[in-house]
């Protein structure tokens, strides 16, 4: 028995690199989805508006205060649990075979649920940060609320907001390890798999951890020169 299977470790390499798309495709939609959400939701708070915003609350309490794999699990059975109820009750408005559904779907909603109550705070404290005056400033050369806000606000916002989108972005792609229980198969599960053949655990759980490390890497990379690319007109202040 070796202490580590160095043959092994390369050969299981390109195995594990192959399921990465589909932690890319996860970590990247949900991402996008929470963004949308998240916007959604921050404005509701910002304008207050009644019901909608206890709502908001409510889903930005349970969200932070519970577990992503707790959260998973339910969408994994509430979602299949809805329709076969909808189908026996409501004669079958929602003509869905559960059972074709794939598990990525669930993931898919479940992570863009999560990221999206966190992103909602950020994308709030982003916008309020933006100064009043500039706002009106816009509203006094004519521009609707609408307009301030694609023109003058999102874009100032964006920049307050996009190393907290940086660090989302990581923590989604680290948080992808556990879709294997919705039997979608990514880095982790890949890495699982080839181990559980051979009992050799240790050298595919560290190639599986250069993976995501890598991944990380890359993404902190973009998201600096981002910054730098977005920030080349500042004027610095002497």
């Amino acid at each position: 028995m070796k202490l580590f299977d160095f043959e092994f470790f390369i050969e299981c390499f390109p195995k594990i690199l192959a399921k990465l798309p589909v932690t890319l495709l996860i970590s990247v939609a949900s991402f996008v989805a929470a963004v949308i959400i998240g916007f959604i939701v921050a404005l509701i708070k910002i304008y207050k508006v009644p019901v909608l915003q206890r709502l908001a609350d409510l889903y930005i309490s349970f969200i932070r205060g519970t577990p992503v794999l707790v959260q998973l699990y339910i969408i994994c059975y509430g979602i299949p649990k809805i329709i076969y109820y909808e189908q026996v009750n409501f004669n079958k408005m929602l003509a869905v075979d559960v059972n074709l559904i794939p598990g990525v779907i669930y993931v898919l909603v479940a992570y863009s649920i999560n990221i999206g109550a966190y992103e909602a705070e950020t994308i709030r404290s982003a916008i309020e940060a933006v100064g009043r005056g500039q706002m009106e400033a816009a509203t006094s050369v004519g521009m609707t609320g609408a307009q301030t806000m694609i023109h003058v606000v999102i874009p100032q916002a964006f920049v307050i907001a996009l190393p907290n989108f940086g660090n989302a972005l990581i923590s989604a792609i680290k948080d992808t390890s556990l879709v294997f229980v919705a039997g979608v198969i990514d880095i982790l599960a890949q890495a699982k798999i080839l181990g559980a053949r051979v009992f050799n655990y240790l050298e595919v759980y560290i190639a599986a951890a250069l993976v995501y490390w890598g991944i990380c890497i890359v993404v902190e990379l973009l998201i600096k020169k981002t910054e730098e690319y977005i920030k080349r007109y500042e004027r610095s202040i002497v």
